[in-house]
Formats: C-alpha cells, structure tokens, sequence
C-alpha cells in the first residue's frame, strides 16, 4: 500500500519534514535539473537506455521484457539495472533513464523536488484510475504534474486457511466481535488462531499495525493533518498518535493475544513455513507471502479477506500500495526513447499479464480482475476503491515502529508506544523546521 494536498516549493520546512527526514543527507547535494546525460550511442549506432528496476524478485521477469522491448525496437539497447540504491545515481546527475520504484516516502523525496518529468502527456497516463493516482498523491506532488504512473497495485489482507476454518465450522468473519469469536474458537480448540513474526520487525507494522489502523482511521487524511500540525502534535491538537489511534491499537492489543506463543522469535520465513504446514488459521500478510506458502504446500487451499475493525460490514478496506511506479528523471538524455519504454509497458497485454502472474492488480481503469481465487476475497475492495494505504508507510524510517510495536505487544502498553510515536514526530518536526 487514498489525496493529499501536494508539498512544494515553499512548503518544505515542516509540512516536508517526513520526506525529508527519510532521505538522509545525500539528497542535499542532489542535482535537481541540467544533470548530465546517463544515456548515449553504444557500439553499432544504437542507443542505449538505463532501465532501473528495484524488486530483487521480478528482475527475470523485467529482463524478458525488455529484451522484447529490444526486438520490437531496432536501434536501442537497454541496460537493465538493478542496484540497491537510487540516491547516488542522482547525487552524481545520472539516475536511471527509466525507474520502476515502489511509490512510497523515498520516492516522494525526488517527486517533490521536480527532478522527475511531467508524464501527464503521455497516452497511458489517462488510462490510470484516479483512486489509485490519488494513492501516490498522498506522499508527494510537484506543481500539478504526473511524476509517476501506477504500475502494479498490491492488495493485501487476512490469509486464511480454508480447511481449518471448514473442519470448524467457522465462517469468514465480517465484523470485529465475529471476527474474536472466530480466534476464540480456534484457540478453544487447540489451534493457532494468527501466526505472528516478530522478529522481522515489518511484519508488525504492515500486518497488525496497519490492518488495525486502516478501517477506523483514514491514514492519508490523517497524516496530512499531523504533518501541517507538525512540532505541535500532541494529546491536545486536532489529530495525533495518541488521540486517534488510541481505538486501533486497543484492536491490535486484543488480536496479539491471539497470537502463536513463540511470536517473539519467529522471522518471516518461520511465518511462510508454519502456515504452509497447516500450523495456524490466519496470517496477516500481502500476497508476497502466497508464493512463500505454495512452496510449502501449493494444494493448500487459502484465501484472503479484509480484516474488520467495527462492528459494521460496511467498513471494511483492504491495505493497498503502488508496488511498482514508472518515472523518468528530468535528467533523461533519453527522453523520447524512455517515453517509448514507459508506454511498451504500459500496453495492456504487457502490464496486465505482468500483475496477473505476479499476485497484484493493474492499475488501469480498463484492467481485468485478478484471476488468482487466494485473491477473490479482496477484488470487490480494489474495484469499489475500498482501500487505503497501510498507516506505517507514512512514518519514516528513523522512527523505529516495529521496535515499539514489539515492545508494545510483550508489555501490553500501546498507550506508551503512541505517546512516544507523538515525541517522535514533534523531534523530526522540530529538526526539519530549523533548517
């Protein structure tokens, strides 16, 4: 893993601050327009074009398609580059010719800074369902432009096991107090109601934290009121920690007593193997995990649901984020060729074949549902825009959440963790205002 009012210009000291403050010091020296040309003539008169692709895990699956791109296009060479990191290629002035990036807070920083180019021009761009555009808008906007086009849209949820909750006769729960009489049930009888991963200090905040926050609190309206109300945030202003999410965390409190009795010490990969083994009845994880799982066990029959937090149907919302978004830097010596890159894949056949095998959703307003039945259960939630993106995407990463959310689950005080989520904000506030 729902608009915000775009930081620009003038705008950066406080209500900046979280974007700021997630980027580091390189961003400093950060060439913003004129940089030098990272693409050029290869050997044979072609031109050569450097794709950056970030997710470790599809690079084969890019790879193929660029080498199409390739074919389909006599006189261009593209270097696929997957490197870590984009923060240096743009401190030396020769960032990627194209990006493909997660849409979230380290983006926002080059989003921001208008050294990513208006692609609000190009045909796809009008293709692009203005929910999901608004997704990214949450974090970042530039003067009005579109600086990236929603690639890949991951729904994520309650994976549940079908088998366990048919041998007890348990329904998919639709409100808060079905979904405690659900793990009161199973734990009655023996069985894991929700494995938990601690140790992996992710899988808190995007599971429990997230999941517990979204439906009772829009995080992008949120937010963009923590970020005006900035070094004041506190128990007497508008919104904060404290106050507002007082109610989810008494949720994620009462759910992490459902939780595996090793929860502490069990990783990630620990959470993929027992649930593939049948070892527990729910597992607060995205789709990622499906692959994980059927490695495990791929005749394991699961599905997901969203979790509800009220006692109203009508409530519930799946966490969402812009897995994947396209961009081109301003600082392209390549701008025609990237545009014809960025649009090859942007062709339905291309874009909806790549979400289709790879769990998501396309972002288009003409894209097809996802056919994977492990995902059945959140469609209606991407097609109704019942969604919001997860709470914990929005709070940088120099503030320690997962450590506070482990903390808060042994000793069973959320309360302290919020307070201290507040003092938090109000230092980065702070710091970012002075400089």
């Amino acid at each position: 893993m729902v608009g915000r009012t775009g930081i620009t210009g003038s705008a950066l000291s406080r209500r900046g601050f979280l974007t700021g403050a997630a980027g580091g010091v390189a961003l400093g020296t950060m060439a913003l327009a004129g940089c030098a040309a990272p693409g050029g003539a290869a050997s044979g008169g072609a031109t050569t074009i450097r794709f950056y692709e970030q997710k470790q895990e599809v690079i084969a699956y890019f790879d193929k398609l660029l080498r199409r791109f390739e074919r389909e296009n006599t006189g261009v060479r593209v270097v696929h580059d997957s490197t870590t990191a984009i923060a240096p290629q743009f401190v030396r002035g020769q960032p990627s010719d194209v990006g493909c990036f997660n849409d979230n807070l380290e983006l926002a920083r080059y989003v921001e800074r208008g050294v990513l180019r208006d692609l609000s021009s190009l045909p796809s761009a009008d293709r692009i369902r203005p929910s999901i555009r608004t997704l990214g808008e949450q974090y970042a906007t530039y003067q009005g432009q579109t600086s990236v086009l929603p690639y890949s849209l991951a729904a994520a949820g309650v994976i549940y096991n079908k088998r366990i909750f048919a041998e007890h006769d348990l329904p998919v729960p639709t409100t808060w107090n079905e979904f405690v009489d659900v793990c009161t049930a199973l734990q009655k009888d023996g069985v894991t109601p929700i494995y938990a991963t601690d140790r992996d200090t992710w899988t808190l905040w995007q599971g429990l934290f997230d999941y517990s926050v979204g439906s009772l609190v829009e995080p992008g309206a949120f937010f963009r009121k923590m970020k005006t109300i900035g070094a004041d945030v506190g128990p007497d202003s508008e919104v904060s920690f404290e106050k507002t999410l007082a109610v989810p965390m008494e949720r994620a409190k009462r759910i992490s007593t459902f939780f595996n009795p090793d929860h502490a010490t069990r990783s990630y990969a620990d959470g993929n193997l027992a649930f593939g083994q049948g070892k527990a009845a729910m597992y607060l994880q995205g789709p990622w995990a499906l692959g994980q799982i059927a490695l495990i066990d791929d005749k394991l029959e699961v599905g997901t649901f969203a979790l509800p937090v009220t006692n109203d149907p009508a409530d519930r919302k799946a966490r969402v984020n812009i897995d994947l978004g396209l961009w081109i830097p301003t600082a392209s010596g390549n701008v025609e060729r990237a545009e014809e890159l960025v649009e090859f894949l942007m062709q339905p056949e291309v874009l909806d074949a790549y979400n289709r095998d790879n769990l998501a959703y396309s972002t288009t307003k003409d894209a097809p549902p996802q056919s994977d039945e492990r995902l059945a259960g959140l469609q209606s939630y991407v097609d109704d825009a019942a969604f919001y993106q997860g709470a914990g995407t929005f709070i940088p990463t120099s503030i320690p959440l997962g450590n506070y959310l482990q903390s808060a689950i042994r000793s069973g005080d959320f309360t302290s963790m919020l307070q201290r989520l507040d003092a938090d904000w109000r230092r980065l506030a702070g710091r970012s205002a002075t400089v």
